[in-house]
Parts: structure tokens; sequence; C-alpha cells
């Protein structure tokens, strides 16, 4: 699958050498003129009020639907290594690290973080050293380290090469205890190879990020449909504050971009809403608010695209009712377009279409694996432009526009909404509750 997967993304390159899409190119100037979209950013509220233009030059009306999140600002957070020698270390804050003032404290490897992992004696006050391999979720990390009586966290990243992978601390959005850090591969291995061999390490943290309250927006367009039935496309509009977020999720507001572009003066069988949602890195928060904010309104399905490169496949995420409309629509398109994977049906969580699924809504993406050698980098600095070539977006727009199309004018589809049991069924049946559970999120609401 990497191969076919690799081959893909060259074919992609060669061929947008020739010339960028529209919805490229106005990607790149996004990305090139507003830098990072963290959620509540005025770079964010910049970047969000072009894209309004934007389509509102294309004859759209977009409306800016706000909401309210628990927010988080970067600040200059310092980690420095004391001793055995002194250096500041490649560090970046989990969202939701909270300021403090800075201490020093000796550091402790905790391998995995498992029990039999810690060292013996008291680690209160120490700063724990924790691998990339551990497979505990980051709510069950800060349980462990308040229980140990730990002041910080240093998490050693899993890409190597200085990079450092932005990720939330806390998808209930709450101040963390103490704060955690990702820390570069490299230096990560360095301090546990001392620490190994008896060495000891000690550390200076200073932590000036901080949770604030925040306002953002998401921005929705309707295309009205024959009947008042709704199929929504959306993409996360919004990035971690390191990079372009060129990748992620640069590439699904340009698909959702070329999807406007090519839906413009057709009028389809159901409602179209194109949504770009703000708020999704922290915590899903603006998908959240949406969803909640359904009602009654009926629904036929939400096509989520978060970081979908050309498809191999189109994924029904767990919901059977969806498969046959999925499977007719894959039928059609004839044996040299049909996709390698076909149709598929596995529920996954923790991008936008998460709290759609609790509120009883079927949802929809694609399977679009990017090439290692790029989306190593999402999260990362180096998750710029330059990892998007401009056929990945033509190429994978024109399936997703094929598919939108399809299922827009599709009569014997009807909006539906899953019951409350029927919506745990759709999670327990691929062992998601747990995370669920520490993300704040189980058991599901009841559907109205």
């Amino acid at each position: 699958m990497a191969g076919v997967c690799s081959l893909l993304f060259a074919l992609a390159a060669a061929s947008g050498a020739a010339g960028a899409s529209p919805s490229h190119a106005f990607l790149e100037r996004l990305c090139d003129d507003f830098g990072p979209r963290l959620t509540g950013s005025a770079a964010n509220a910049a970047a969000l009020d072009a894209l309004a233009a934007e389509l509102r030059s294309l004859g759209y009306a977009p409306e800016k639907v706000p909401f309210e999140l628990p927010g988080w600002e970067r600040g200059d957070d310092r980690v420095e290594l004391l001793a055995p020698f002194a250096r500041r270390l490649r560090i970046a804050a989990l969202c939701y690290s909270q300021a403090h003032e800075p201490f020093e404290a000796e550091v402790a490897d905790l391998g995995n973080g498992r029990p039999e992992d810690q060292p013996r004696g008291d680690l209160r006050g120490r700063v724990g050293l924790l691998a990339s391999t551990t497979p505990l979720q980051t709510s069950e990390i800060v349980a462990r380290a308040e229980s140990l009586g730990l002041r910080a966290i240093l998490f050693i990243n899993r890409e190597g090469g200085g990079q450092l992978l932005a990720r939330t601390g806390s998808f209930q959005g709450r101040p963390l205890p103490l704060p955690i850090y990702s820390l570069a591969q490299e230096e990560g291995r360095w301090l546990a190879r001392l620490l190994a061999r008896g060495t000891p390490v000690r550390v200076r943290v200073a932590t000036a990020s901080r949770c604030v309250p925040a306002t953002s927006a998401n921005l929705v367009v309707r295309i009205p449909g024959r009947v008042p039935s709704r199929l929504i496309v959306g993409a996360h509009f919004d990035s971690w504050d390191l990079g372009q977020g060129a990748m992620d999720n640069g590439i699904g507001i340009a698909q959702l971009h070329a999807l406007a572009l090519a839906l413009r003066g057709t009028r389809p069988h159901h409602t179209l809403e194109l949504i770009w949602f703000n708020g999704e890195e922290q915590g899903l928060w603006g998908s959240r608010a949406a969803a909640a904010a359904l009602g009654d309104t009926p629904v036929v399905a939400l096509l989520n695209l978060d970081m979908v490169g050309v498809p191999i496949g189109v994924n029904a995420l767990g919901d059977d009712s969806l498969v046959p409309a999925l499977e007719r629509w894959h039928r059609g398109r004839g044996e040299p377009r049909r996709l390698p994977k076909g149709v598929e049906n596995l529920n996954w969580l923790a991008s936008d279409h998460t709290p759609y699924q609790l509120a009883g809504v079927r949802t929809l993406t694609f399977n679009g694996p990017i090439p290692r050698d790029s989306v190593r980098y999402y999260h990362d600095l180096a998750d710029t432009i330059d990892k998007v070539p401009p056929a990945l977006i033509e190429d994978s727009a024109a399936i997703i526009i094929d598919l939108v199309r399809t299922l827009a004018a599709d009569t014997s589809l009807s909006a539906w909404r899953r019951p409350a049991a029927d919506t745990e069924k759709l999670f327990t049946r691929f062992g998601l509750e747990k995370r669920l559970r520490t993300m704040g999120l189980w058991p599901p609401p009841s559907t109205p």
C-alpha cells in the first residue's frame, strides 16, 4: 500500500508541475499570507475572513457561525538542561499546558509509563521522561503523573529529525495540572541514555503558555436543494501553530474550495451544506458546536475531509446503512476509475465526524493516504505548502466532487438519525468507547 500511495503522490506532483489548480493557488496564498491558523488567534480570524471573501467572489453568501471554546495561547516556554551540562532543549508545550512559576527538578525515566517501567523510590517533585511508545492516552499520562507527584512530563517525539509534533493535552479543554512537553526524539533518547548510565539529569522548566477563554467561528455555505434534507461536507480550517498547516488541514480547505467552485449554479436534490470547522485540533470544538445546534434538522450524512490525499477507498465509518449508496456510486464509476480499496466500513475517532456520529448522524470519509516522507511532518514546523503538490488537490477533488454530486442527487437517500443505543454499538463494535470516555464524550447523548 505504501508503494501505491507513493506512486499516486509522485504522479500528482508531476502532473501538478504544469500549473496550480485555482484551489491549490488559494491554499498557497492562505498559507503564505497568514501562516498558522491556531483557533482563537488573530491569524486564524484573518485567514477565515480571506476565505469568506473568496467565497463571496464565487457568488456565495458564506455565514460565520460563532462559538466559544476553551482557548490556549503558546508562550515563550523553556526547558533548559542544567546538569550534566547546560543546554536549551527543543520542546513544544501540549495545548492546555498552563503557566507556572519556573522550577528546577531532577529527571526520572518513566519508560512507557507503566508501573513496572518506573524507577524505584520517591518520584515526587521530579520531571518524568516518557517514551514515544507509551500505550497511555494523554489523560492517563496526566493521572499517572499526578499520582507520582511529578511536576512536568517530557514526552519523547515519535518522529526523528528534531521534529516537534503539536497536539492537544485535553479534549475536555481543562488546564493541565502539570505542563506536558513534546521533546525532540534525539534529545529525549540522549537524556534516557544518561539516566540509564546513572548520570543525574536536572532541568529548569518555565511555562509561559496559558489557557484563555476564546471565541471562534465556523464558516458555512448552503446550496439550496429541492428538498430540505442536508448533505453536509466539512473540513477543519484550523491548524496547529508551528507550521502552515498545509497538509493538516489545508488539503481539506482546498478540497472544499474546489467543491464550492464545481457546484456554482447547481440545484441538487438534497440541500448541500459546506462547513469549514474551527477548533478541531484543540478538541473538536467547532464540530461539537455545529452538531449540538442541529436540533431536528434533517441530515442525510456528513462527509468529513481531514487530510485526505488522492482517495484509494471510501469509508462509511462503521455505518452499514451507507454502504449500499457508496457501492452504487463506486460501481457507476466504471472499471478504470474505481478506487483500489473500494468501499470500506471502519470507524475511527478524533476528527470532526465524531460529534456528528454521537448526535446520531451518519458519516463517511475517504481513505486517501499521504506518503510518509510528507505526512511525517504533520503538526510540525515543516507542515508547509511544498508538501502539497497542486495535482493532489485537483485529483482528489475530482473524486470528492463526483461522490458529492452523486449523493446529493440520490433520491433514495433520506435523512435519518441513529438511536442512542445504535450509536453506542457503532463505537463499541470497534472498541472505541474507552478513548471516548477519556475525551469526555461517552456515553453518547440521547438523539432527538
